[in-house]
């Protein structure tokens, strides 16, 4: 018999959205780290769309198929149609990866791609589910997906209380929920995470304990839950993976010279930032606002734009000839938050962005659009006090006024020395839970140690 000892090898399954598959990525270079074998897999058709460079020969990149391996980059699938079909088409390619790969001991599968836990048990390994969304959020959906809170939600109670979570008004739970007639494929997809969560062997979560600890201990009485965020490259927090410094996927192109020299210019906390992630873009009424508000505005900018949405702002931006502000189609979000120069994000709430300024110490002000975003604000600002929200009037806009006011309240007002006392907190702990012996790297180690016993 041979000595040697066979390394374990898990299989990581992401659903193909750039805030699903950079969290994971980052849980891949963790395993890698503490010596298990590692496969990262997510659609052939969005690994067209993108570049990957992991930046390590140690994680293993695969594909799957969502049946729409042919389409081009740019063809949009409307959600009625692209998740039926990625259910059809997926189990059976997962299965013939699973074959192709041989000794997979575990399957560690996005919540968005529930049917990945059938197949790990149709090949009797480990089925060990991902949530990219805060455990909160993951409470919510639960409660709907059980049917223990009904929707549509009533007018009439204007509070929705859960075992875990301060009270919430209607409008701040998730869209999904409180709009959940808007979005019905979608919603159908979020609450679906939970309808086989009881056969998961584990139940991983991007978040760290001390963030969440009521709603974290509440879910363990359900499930075998770990913490094992936030999912940071590990030079932005632990600074243990010295290669560490980049996700390693970006849709789109950075402006990374033109970003980092314009803010090298500025003073120490003197810029705003804004950035409303890759998906879901402000529409011009609202985009009207904004600019308006920074440019009446008494803070220096620097502001992220589709292409596509440029003719909504003077060319003055687009071109860098102001001095007061500059706007670039994408950035590198983690060296521009850790840039001394800027003093708040004015971000939308995607749970990626929320961690990132968390685990950079940076004050938010939040105007969230959809999906858990409404819910990750109202703990931006009232649980955790890391920022303020932006109102929105009745037409659903957040007016220049009401910017202005928000931008003011976290860069120099009375409140933004508290704001700025918690962001430091925050990032102390999110650190402290990363960095080894901290509750998310011995959650990690836990796992690890199990993967291991197999042999």
């Amino acid at each position: 018999m041979s000595s040697t000892r066979k390394q374990p090898h898990v299989l990581v399954l992401s659903y193909p959205a750039q805030g699903h598959v950079n969290p994971m990525i980052q849980f891949c270079k963790r395993l890698v780290a503490k010596g298990i074998k590692t496969t990262f897999a997510t659609t052939f058709s969005f690994s067209k769309n993108v570049h990957i460079d992991l930046n390590t020969t140690l994680i293993t990149f695969e594909t799957f198929s969502d049946g729409f391996d042919d389409n081009c980059p740019d063809q949009f699938v409307s959600p009625d149609v692209y998740f039926p079909k990625l259910r059809e088409v997926g189990p059976k390619s997962l299965s013939d990866l699973v074959k192709k790969l041989g000794g997979v001991n575990a399957i560690v599968y996005d919540g968005f791609l529930p049917w990945a836990l059938d197949v790990s048990k149709q090949f009797k390994i480990m089925g060990v589910v991902f949530f990219t969304q805060t455990c909160a959020v993951n409470n919510i959906y639960y409660h709907v997906n059980r049917n223990l809170l009904q929707i549509p939600l009533s007018d009439s109670d204007s509070l929705v209380s859960l075992p875990g979570l301060p009270p919430l008004e209607n409008w701040e739970t998730p869209s999904f929920v409180h709009k959940f007639d808007l979005f019905p494929a979608v919603s159908d997809l979020v609450f679906g995470q939970f309808t086989n969560i009881d056969q998961a062997d584990w139940v991983l979560i991007n978040s760290f304990y001390k963030l969440e600890e009521e709603v974290v201990n509440w879910m363990g009485k359900l499930w075998r839950v770990r913490t094992i965020g936030p999912t940071l490259p590990s030079m932005y927090l632990d600074k243990r993976l010295l290669d560490d410094r980049e996700y390693g996927v970006n849709v789109f192109k950075p402006k990374r010279v033109e970003s980092m020299n314009w803010l090298n210019n500025k003073p120490k906390r003197s810029v705003v930032y804004l950035s409303f992630g890759s998906l879901m873009q402000p529409g011009s009424e609202q985009m009207k606002e904004i600019t308006c508000s920074l440019s009446d505005g008494g803070f220096s900018f620097l502001w992220v734009v589709k292409s596509s949405l440029e003719d909504n702002i003077p060319q003055e931006f687009v071109d860098g000839m102001s001095k007061k502000g500059l706007v670039v189609a994408w950035c590198p979000q983690l060296e521009v938050l850790a840039h001394e120069s800027i003093g708040c994000f004015v971000t939308h709430c995607g749970l990626n962005s929320v961690l990132e300024a968390i685990g950079l110490g940076v004050p938010m002000v939040a105007m969230p659009q959809w999906s858990d975003q409404t819910t990750n604000a109202k703990y931006v600002e009232d649980v955790w006090g890391v920022g303020v929200r932006a109102k929105q009037d009745v037409n659903g806009i957040v007016t220049r006024r009401v910017l202005d006011a928000c931008i003011r309240q976290v860069m120099e007002g009375e409140k933004s020395i508290e704001i700025r006392k918690n962001a430091t907190k925050w990032r102390d702990l999110a650190i402290e839970a990363i960095e080894e012996g901290g509750s998310s790297d011995k959650n990690i180690n836990e796992f690890v140690a199990e993967l291991s016993l197999q042999y």
